[in-house]
């Protein structure tokens, strides 16, 4: 009774849920499904995005995880949401979760937190949708970034559309915006242009937790 105690304890603490997150190959295979439906090749869709087609092939095949800067400039030269292509893609919806916590209520509104869709990303990074559906109009996120966790595994900043909203529930988070950076600790938050060149990586000894919250066409 006290081990389990004691590792559900340790389970909150790094923010890391008990649950399968979405396989690497069901966003490969939506990837790979809307670059072919809009007839663009490996080496020309990584030519518009500046990497190498071995990386995007191996991105489809699940061997390799996006960063979240290339995740989002796959989604933009694709003319798709973040939330669409991990999510549900082509209108597609992803396959359920793992059924968790007391039955469902509120139907569309209501996101229980066992059943969140789950995302790991490169370079330690975790993101779970907070909308109990898609919204084309936002992208609502809990993240947890491990320790050596970052946005991408080089210093290259990301940008896109919209307004970005932050809160860090727990740990210490470094936001580099423009020209400048910022240490956030828990209760902190930060909001930003997102199309100012950003950056996100964990400052700390610890995992950090956090709330994104992207509004597209802000």
């Amino acid at each position: 009774m006290g081990a389990t105690v004691s590792q559900d304890r340790q389970t909150r603490r790094s923010g890391r849920a008990a649950r399968p997150g979405l396989p690497d190959q069901a966003l490969g295979a939506r990837l790979r499904a809307e670059r072919e439906r809009r007839d663009l090749s490996l080496s020309e869709l990584a030519r518009r995005l500046g990497v190498s087609a071995s990386l995007i092939s191996q991105i489809e095949t699940g061997k390799s995880k996006p960063s979240v800067v290339t995740l989002y400039s796959i989604a933009s030269e694709l003319g798709l949401s973040v939330d669409e292509l991990l999510f549900t893609g082509n209108g597609t919806p992803a396959a359920p979760p793992v059924r968790a916590g007391p039955p469902e209520g509120g139907a569309g509104l209501v996101q229980r937190a066992g059943r969140r869709k789950v995302i790991e990303l490169e370079s330690g990074v975790r993101w779970e949708r907070l909308t109990a559906a898609h919204d084309p109009d936002v992208d609502f996120l809990y993240c947890v970034y491990d320790v050596g966790g970052a946005s991408s595994s080089n210093p290259a900043l990301l940008r896109h559309d919209g307004k970005e909203y932050g809160l860090v529930l727990a740990g210490r988070l470094r936001v580099s915006v423009g020209f400048e950076s910022y240490l956030l600790d828990a209760g902190d938050s930060v909001s930003f242009p997102a199309t100012t060149p950003h950056r996100y990586d964990n400052a700390g000894d610890e995992p950090v937790r956090f709330v994104t919250c992207v509004v597209h066409g802000a």
